[in-house]
């Protein structure tokens, strides 16, 4: 007897679940026009637009990337 009491309430809280969701559906989204910035740099157009196209500046890097020591 006290199964069907435990499903009868399982029973109740899904169909009520599924009125909410149908009732009170989710707002739709609004966009934010201050998180949207329409200024970006164009990296292609600055190299291009650079003064010295031979010698650009680079970051130097230290990759060890496929470094591998002799206990592994």
């Amino acid at each position: 007897m006290r199964a069907h009491h435990a499903l009868a309430v399982v029973a109740v809280m899904l169909i009520g679940f599924g009125m909410k969701l149908l009732f009170f559906s989710a707002p739709a989204a609004e966009a934010d026009t201050q998180a949207v910035s329409h200024d970006s740099i164009n990296v292609i157009q600055m190299h291009i637009d650079h003064p010295n196209k031979n010698n650009m500046p680079a970051q130097k890097m230290h990759d060890m990337t496929f470094i591998f020591s002799n206990n592994d």
